[in-house]
């Protein structure tokens, strides 16, 4: 195998394909990209057997052929490189010689043979999504995935297509978050599944701000086609638990927030919440809210904002790291909050189809 290509382009594909891959793999070929040559085109391919990516760039091939080798340390290496073309060539013993100008270094390998086979996806059904739209979903919902191990149904996001909508959720069981899509397709092709936390981060990763990408569900496989890149995840496998029954149903009051303010006052008051209790307190009275934190040991904070409220007297309290995350994700200026009592769940809207459900506490 022998092929030049520029070194921005190189850097590129790497940089692409290299995340997947897991520094604690017990078999070396899992620490490998594939590189495959042909046609005026590079393939890159990794996977650590539950995610996998794969895509090309342009470069001129001299002679086809294919090879593994270690992606940290070789984007490390081309990282350093000067811009300019690289020229690789690959003996057969899987060692790769790379010359940039008066720079040489040479990589061992492993055969191509051994790397472990991309799946196809053939019969299965297939959505058309908008990357923007995919993009921000993600973000105003990927905060509330579960990293508890031992509820590993929660270990991703779930993904509903039923009446002509994608409806994505996320939870760990203390929040909810969940963003509505206008989707096209047939009834035949309604479907639950549940993509796991690790596609979802590279998924974050590749989706840009224009265009259109395709996701394919197979059986117990999702794959993402995002430009020339293709991501491939197995599926969290299990029955997802019944998320509308944790969306509060009435509202007794709505306050309209003043977003960046908001999470900025409770940015600062929770600087003294207790590690042990964690939570800041929201206390509503007459167009006044009062957010305070106290801490026997070390002090207490308070801070009053104006907000439109004409309700009976509430005091709530949460944990503020939860109360921020969605604050963090959304791009309006104005939020809603839903309130029904002390106990209840305290639910964050905003003028799009999007909804975060947070779990109150022990108000002492």
């Amino acid at each position: 195998m022998r092929f030049s290509v520029a070194r921005d382009t190189l850097l590129a594909g790497l940089q692409t394909v290299q995340n997947v891959v897991s520094s604690r793999t017990t078999l070396p070929i899992l620490s490998n990209v594939r590189i495959q040559a042909a046609d005026g085109q590079l393939r890159f391919t990794t996977t650590d057997l539950d995610v996998g990516v794969t895509c090309v760039a342009e470069a001129q091939v001299d002679r086809p052929g294919g090879t593994t080798l270690p992606v940290k340390r070789l984007a490390s290496i081309v990282r350093e490189l000067p811009a300019g073309e690289v020229h690789v060539e690959v003996e057969g013993k899987n060692i790769a010689s790379l010359r940039c100008g008066q720079i040489f270094f040479k990589i061992h390998g492993l055969p191509e043979d051994e790397f472990p086979p991309f799946p196809e996806f053939s019969d299965c059904k297939l959505f058309t999504l908008k990357q923007n739209e995919l993009k921000d979903a993600l973000r105003k919902t990927s905060y509330a995935i579960s990293t508890d191990e031992t509820r590993y149904v929660l270990n991703g996001i779930l993904f509903s297509f039923k009446d002509s909508r994608l409806t994505m959720v996320a939870t760990d069981g203390r929040r909810l978050g969940l963003v509505d899509l206008e989707v096209e397709f047939p009834q035949s092709e309604e479907v639950d599944v549940i993509v796991p936390t690790k596609c979802i981060n590279e998924l974050a990763r590749l989706v840009g701000d224009t265009g259109e990408m395709k996701m394919y569900v197979a059986q117990n496989q999702v794959a993402f086609d995002v430009g020339t890149t293709r991501l491939v995840s197995k599926l969290v496998e299990g029955n997802y638990p019944n998320y509308r029954q944790v969306i509060p149903n009435e509202v007794r009051e709505r306050v309209t927030l003043e977003r960046e303010l908001f999470q900025a006052a409770v940015h600062r008051v929770s600087l003294l919440a207790s590690e042990k209790s964690n939570s800041v307190k929201l206390m509503f009275t007459k167009n006044n809210l009062e957010i305070a934190a106290n801490t026997p040991d070390i002090g207490e904070a308070r801070e009053s904002i104006p907000v439109v409220y004409k309700g009976n007297d509430l005091t709530i309290a949460f944990n503020p790291e939860y109360l921020m995350a969605p604050l963090r994700a959304l791009p309006t200026d104005e939020v809603f909050l839903d309130l029904i009592d002390e106990m209840s769940p305290g639910v964050i809207k905003i003028q799009s189809p999007f909804l975060y459900v947070i779990m109150p506490m022990r108000v002492s």
